[in-house]
């Protein structure tokens, strides 16, 4: 069997207030999926479900050890769903509101990459 990749997206989230950098990843995942249909699944790859699909996602946010990964992933409605997260993203400086329960003035901002790829027998 041969991995070959059919898309890859890319996406930016933002937690403005709460300073969580799940929150941040979770945004960044579903910005990229956001405008997203893959037809080429069924009428090209020839999957006969969603879940089939290989979805990997690369994930760069401060702090990234205390990003909650299920929480990530559970943003992807379908696939066989992979997590790789690394030390990235930004700190920008915002302003705290006690009201929506800021620990501090930081925003935190993520980035990712979905890929998705589907298995394939070799010819």
């Amino acid at each position: 069997m041969t991995r070959q990749r059919l898309i890859i997206e890319m996406g930016m989230g933002i937690d403005q207030h709460g300073q969580d950098p799940t929150v941040a990843a979770q945004r960044a995942v579903r910005n990229a999926i956001a405008h997203n249909a893959l037809p080429g699944v069924w009428e090209v790859a020839g999957l006969n479900h969603p879940n089939q699909m290989i979805v990997e996602v690369q994930v760069a946010v401060p702090y990234p050890e205390q990003v909650r990964e299920a929480e990530v992933l559970a943003v992807l409605p379908f696939g066989q769903k992979s997590l790789t997260l690394e030390k990235g993203g930004m700190v920008v400086q915002g302003r705290a509101i006690p009201e929506l329960n800021d620990k501090n003035d930081d925003m935190i901002v993520a980035v990712a990459a979905v890929t998705v790829s589907i298995e394939r027998e070799e010819n």
